[in-house]
Parts: structure tokens; sequence; C-alpha cells
């Protein structure tokens, strides 16, 4: 099969008939229900009954109020439970598919037409998994994802439950720019002159079993989409090859509290006359510094950091990401003087981290409220030991291109501080 596929393949390149990547929003047509059965993630299961609804969804601000909640009043005095939720889709054009969760609070498993994908307990982080290999052909396909917030309390704050961020369905060609894959830098930056820096880890299945050109090409524009620079270079035949390319800007504008100014680079994935892979990462460029005799300064000048300790959720409106609402947040301790956001206690909404970069907040992007000694009977120092690195990982990899992100905070309070 593998020589056929190849030669299709190769005829598809020479025609420029590769498809490119696509992401689409996936918060519509879902249902849901309360409560819990084994038998919910069986495919065909009959869910005529079920709420519909669309997504981000917080069912716990939807219930009453109770200081005999389990979660108790430090959570929000709303009750938490076990929540499912399924949604019936044909199968998208596509080499590979992967389904994106920004969020899920908490402890999730998640099943395509039958199919185990996986479990992840942190409510806040993101993830992916490929759907590629359990896709029907001729037939809808269906997703199912159970969400368990009943183990109560697992928090100190108001945490809402369930998929409370936003869900994306992404097509790929079978090279492709691999998740979290894209690297901007800026080692070298002065008044007259930027150096960015583009490390690009690609998904190459076959590696040295291609003969075909493939190159790396990635454009830089300004905020007016004025093309300021760019870069080509050969992809090569391994397997899962990283790119690098260093394009010089001259004149850069920097990015900053008071003019946050961003640039995008564009990256491409061409083989010959197939563009066969394509994505924008803004970035800024921005130098700082940690002085103790002089503090801190931002592109060589001394700022003081006004921050405000910000959580996740939004009020009376619950923990659904609403990014109107954030940017109203935002908008209103800008007013105030506010310059700085710690996301207490945990990895924010994407929504956010873009917020801060377009209107220019520094940002401690915080990762654990616990480690391995816990503070509530069932929060994450149950998950520790199995799953602290894997969600350290995807934290920084998801956000370390953010021009706002100035530092990281790997707990809050911890109480290993105190004796180990």
């Amino acid at each position: 099969m593998k020589p056929v596929y190849l030669f299709l393949v190769s005829v598809l390149l020479s025609l420029g008939l590769i498809a490119q990547r696509q992401e689409i929003d996936f918060n519509m047509g879902w249902k849901f229900t309360l409560g819990d059965s084994a038998r919910f993630s069986d495919p065909g299961w009959d869910d005529a009954g079920w709420r519909k609804l669309e997504l981000p969804h917080d069912w716990s601000i939807e219930a009453d109020f109770s200081a005999s909640a389990p979660a108790t009043t430090g959570g929000g005095a709303l009750p938490g439970g076990v929540g499912w939720y399924r949604k019936t889709f044909k199968t998208p054009a596509g080499d590979k598919v992967y389904i994106d969760f920004d969020g899920i609070y908490r402890n999730s498993d998640v099943w395509l037409n039958g199919h185990l994908l996986g479990h992840r307990p942190n409510g806040y982080i993101s993830f992916c998994y490929e759907l590629t290999p359990w896709l029907n052909t001729y037939k809808p396909n269906e997703l199912v994802v159970k969400v368990d917030n009943s183990a109560q309390p697992n928090s100190r704050w108001y945490s809402g439950s369930g998929i409370y961020r936003n869900v994306w369905l992404e097509t790929t060609n079978f090279i492709h720019v691999q998740q979290y894959g894209i690297v901007v830098s800026t080692p070298v930056v002065t008044k007259q002159n930027a150096t960015v820096e583009i490390k690009v880890r690609i998904a190459q299945p076959f590696g040295h079993s291609t003969s075909y050109n493939a190159n790396l090409i990635t454009r830089i524009y300004d905020g007016s989409n004025r093309l300021i620079g760019q870069s080509s270079k050969p992809i090569p035949m391994s397997d899962n090859p990283v790119v690098v390319q260093k394009i010089e800007i001259t004149q850069p504008r920097l990015w900053s509290t008071t003019k946050p100014c961003l640039y995008k680079a564009i990256s491409q994935i061409k083989v010959n006359k197939g563009v066969y892979d394509q994505q924008t990462t803004l970035f800024g460029i921005r130098y700082f510094n940690f002085d103790s005799q002089k503090g801190f300064s931002l592109n060589g000048k001394p700022m003081k950091i006004l921050g405000v300790c910000m959580h996740h959720d939004l009020g009376a409106l619950g923990a659904a990401v609403n990014t109107r609402a954030i940017e109203r947040q935002l908008q209103i301790l800008k007013a105030m003087g506010c310059n700085a956001i710690r996301t207490s206690h945990n990895p924010p909404a994407p929504e956010l981290l873009d917020l801060c970069d377009k209107m220019g907040f520094i940002v401690m992007n915080e990762a654990f409220d616990v480690w391995k000694k816990g503070k509530n009977k069932f929060d994450y120092h149950i998950d520790w030991d199995e799953w602290h690195a894997k969600d350290l990982e995807d934290q920084i990899k998801r956000d370390r291109n953010h021009p706002s992100v100035f530092m990281w905070s790997i707990g809050n309070e911890i109480r290993e501080q105190f004796d180990s």
C-alpha cells in the first residue's frame, strides 16, 4: 500500500491539489446530561432526551447556591457531580484529524466511536487527541466526553464544571507542523535591529523514503501587514525534523505595556506547487531584566510591576469562557493602572493571553496550586506524580510565544517549601 500511496501523493503534489490545514469551531451541536452510566459512551446510545447546548459550558453556575455544598463556600457553594457530552459529526477531509480541548474541569475521558482516546485529570490544561485511526468512512462519528467533578472539595476557589473552554477540530496533511511545534524567540534586540529565530518541528512520517523537494518558507509582517522579512529553507527528509530560520528586522517596534506592537510570522510547508501546511504565529519583540539594585526594566526602561492575581472565572457568568467578558475585566484593570496579571493559580484560557498580548499586560503564567502535598482532600496532589511533568510541558509549549508572558510560576504557596 505504501508505494501506491506515495505515488498518489506525488501526483497530487505535481498538480498542486493538496488542501491546507483547517481549524474548525467545534462548539455547536452538543448534547449534555448530568448523572452517570458506563453505557453513555456506547456507540449508538440513545441520547434523544439529553439537553442540546453549545460550548463553552459550565453546569455548576446553573445550579442553586448552598452552604452545604460539598465544594464548600471556598469552592463557590455550588455542586460538582458527573456530566456527559455527546456530539455526532461527519468525517472531515484531511490526512490527519485532531480534536483540541482548551480546558475541561475536571477528570475528563474522551471516546470516539467507542474507542477511549484518553484521560486528563487537570481541569485547566489544554490537550489534543488524534482522531484519524478511529474515524468512520461511510457513517457519522460519535464523540463522547465524560467529566467527573464529583470528588469534593478539590479547589480553594470557584472552579466550574464541564467543557468550559473552546473546542476545535483540526485537519492537516500528512506532512504538517506539529502541535505547538513553532517557537519564536528574539535572541538579539537593539533599537537598530532584532534577530527573530523561528524553530519549526514538522511531522514527516515517511522519513528518508520520500524524494520530493520540500521547503519551509516563513514571512514576517508588521502591524500594518507589511512584509519586512522572510526565509526559505529545505526540510530534511528525516523523521520529525526541526527547521531553524533566522530573520533580521531593522528598526523594530518593541512590544511594551503602553505600546503592545505585534508582528506575525506566517510559516508554510511547500512541496513543489502545493502548500501543505500554513500557520500564523503572533509575537512581540521585547527584552526585560531583573536587577537586585535597580528592580525590573522592560526594553531598558525601569518599570513598576502593578499587578493583580486573577482567577479564571467570570463572576456571576461562571467559568465558561467569554472573550468579551475577559476583555471587559482587563479594560477595567487597565483603567485602574494595572499592567500585570498573575494567573491564579493555574494555566489560563488562551483568550486571556491573546488579549494581554494585544492590550499590553505582562503575565506571570502559573502552573499549579499544589504539588504532592495537598490543600484539599481531592485536589491535584492526587494526580501529581503521574501528571505534573506532562501538564507543565503542555502549558509551556502552548504559551511560550506570547510576548505578554514574562514569568513562569511553578506553584502557589507550595507546602513543600516549608520542609523539603
